[in-house]
């Protein structure tokens, strides 16, 4: 920073309370003046570190932007997005201006929903009382904000205004918007647009970048750690460089770790594959300063993963989004239907999983069908679209489908219809409108995909509390004096939020939710 700028900064600090007092209020000045001042007071400070550019990442930058400060957004892979940009099933919120209050009346059970599927991590009689604490508080936080997540998100520009129910939910509150582009990549690339509005001296994005560790403040008070910024090495030129500031670590999970942390904490998973891009997790960073990590062996595997025809030994795959189910689509084994497909993920993976599995060139695979009627494949164009076009779903004919395809249909469009219980247990059928006539008379056309169970989520990391904040504490230990000062985290790198399993459209909230505290947290914090 230049003398003279330096001597500009003073001397403003110095005359605008004096002249606010004479005028009686700061809004006197024009805007032009006060986003001028703005800005030279915030380049004086560091600027907040954002590692990873994920949604949890968009959402923390953006918000520490918001509270004034300055971003530096650190992204290993040469594109920002991270698996966010992938997510097919929506954001779920509740109560929304969305959600049909006249079906269902106003949404109170999400809080609800999220506990019970934590499974036992929460709900086992055995779980400590300041564990089971802390992780409430954590849901709270989420389910409580997730209304305000949607709001700020339409209020950004994205649409959010169609809603499905999800397996594990009560009822619809998982938001996407009416057009065809996927709900992750359309959060994404609003947010990276209104980032990059931002100009230069307050967003950078800096890519193809990989931080290597946290730089810690050896004069910290003992028993305490305090981060002070980040190493990183850009692999475009290999140089190893030093940034300096308060960091918000937003570098996501590790499932597509399968030889690394993977291995360490679930090895019974070894040969599933997977929708993350193999690449070893950072969660090492954060322990090598001593943050704590927890329900690291928690692993959510998702039940439709679909098998690409052109390439079925691919270990990467494309998620067959858990909406098409919502919208009505149902799961075949052999030509029938095992399972309520609106289950928790968690309960359909297990009992798909029992069935007999598939070894094709190391990989387990199993031999499922995902059906989708007419009525399901209109009210989910956007996603069909594109997975016909990958070739990974197929048009056919009713009269095309085998035998006990063609009967397992008719007794659930009975079911729909109400002419009688399922067997399965399940209650809501999204859209699904083929009749038993309609599969006699054959012509109507299904959409069929081959799917697996694939490696998805990892629901442990770094232990966190409701403002954020890493910690060296373990899960249920007194909090007081454990936050590790500088630090903060969001979305997939962080643990103890969803126990045993995570709803559907719960990731991309928590990044939301989350990163926004964190954002915000980091930017009051800066010196």
């Amino acid at each position: 920073m230049t003398r003279h700028r330096i001597l500009s900064i003073l001397l403003l600090t110095i005359l605008i309370p004096i002249t606010a007092v004479l005028f009686h209020n700061y809004s006197a000045f024009s805007p032009v003046f006060r986003a001028r001042f703005s800005q030279m007071a915030t380049t004086n400070k560091s600027p907040v570190i954002v590692v990873g550019a994920g949604l949890a990442g968009l959402s923390a930058s953006y918000s520490a932007i918001q509270s004034g400060a300055s971003v530096r957004l650190l992204e290993r892979a040469p594109k920002p997005g991270g698996n966010s940009i992938k997510a097919s099933s929506g954001i779920n919120g509740a109560p929304t201006r969305f959600q049909n209050v006249e079906k269902y009346g106003v949404d109170t059970s999400f809080w609800d929903d999220t506990t019970r599927s934590a499974g036992v991590r929460l709900n086992s009689a055995s779980v400590s009382p300041t564990v089971k604490r802390w992780r409430e508080e954590l849901i709270t936080v989420l389910t409580n904000r997730s209304a305000s997540a949607i709001d700020f998100l339409t209020d950004l520009g994205v649409d959010l205004s169609l809603v499905a129910q999800l397996g594990g939910h009560s009822l619809p509150r998982t938001h996407r918007g009416a057009g065809k582009t996927p709900p992750g990549a359309s959060i994404v690339t609003t947010l990276l647009t209104k980032l990059k509005e931002q100009g230069p001296d307050r967003f950078q994005l800096v890519t193809d970048s990989e931080v290597t560790r946290l730089l810690t403040d050896s004069n910290a008070p003992k028993g305490t750690v305090k981060v002070t910024g980040v190493e990183y090495k850009n692999r475009q030129d290999g140089s190893t460089r030093l940034l300096h500031g308060p960091v918000v670590f937003t570098t996501g999970g590790f499932a597509g770790d399968t030889h690394g942390l993977l291995a360490k904490y679930r090895p019974d998973l070894d040969g599933l594959p997977s929708t993350n891009d193999p690449r070893p997790g950072a969660h090492t960073i954060l322990s090598d300063v001593g943050a704590k990590l927890v329900d690291m062996d928690a692993v959510q595997i998702h039940p439709t993963g679909f098998v690409d025809p052109a390439n079925p030994a691919s270990p990467l795959k494309f998620l067959a989004a858990e909406m098409l189910r919502g919208e009505g689509g149902i799961i075949l084994h052999n030509g029938k239907r095992v399972i309520n497909e609106l289950q928790t993920r968690e309960k359909i993976s297990n009992a798909l999983m029992a069935l007999p599995a598939k070894n094709e060139d190391s990989l387990r695979q199993w031999d499922l069908q995902l059906l989708l009627d007419p009525g399901a494949t209109e009210a989910a164009a956007g996603h069909v679209g594109f997975y016909l076009w990958k070739g990974l779903l197929q048009k056919k004919k009713i009269a095309e489908l085998d035998e006990t395809t063609r009967q397992t249909l008719k007794e659930y469009a009975a079911v729909v219809r109400g002419e009688k219980e399922d067997e399965l247990g399940r209650k809501a059928f999204g859209h699904w409108r083929l009749t038993e006539e309609d599969v006699d008379e054959g012509e109507e056309e299904v959409c069929v995909g081959r799917v697996t169970p694939i490696t998805h989520f990892t629901m442990g990391g770094a232990v966190f509390n409701t403002k954020a904040q890493i910690l060296t504490a373990e899960l249920g230990e007194e909090q007081e004096g454990k936050e590790i000062e500088g630090l903060w985290g969001a979305g997939e790198i962080t643990g103890g939020l969803h126990g045993d399993n995570r709803l559907g459209g719960s990731s991309l909230l928590e990044c939301v939710v989350f990163g926004r505290v964190a954002g915000e947290e980091a930017a009051k914090y800066r010196v």
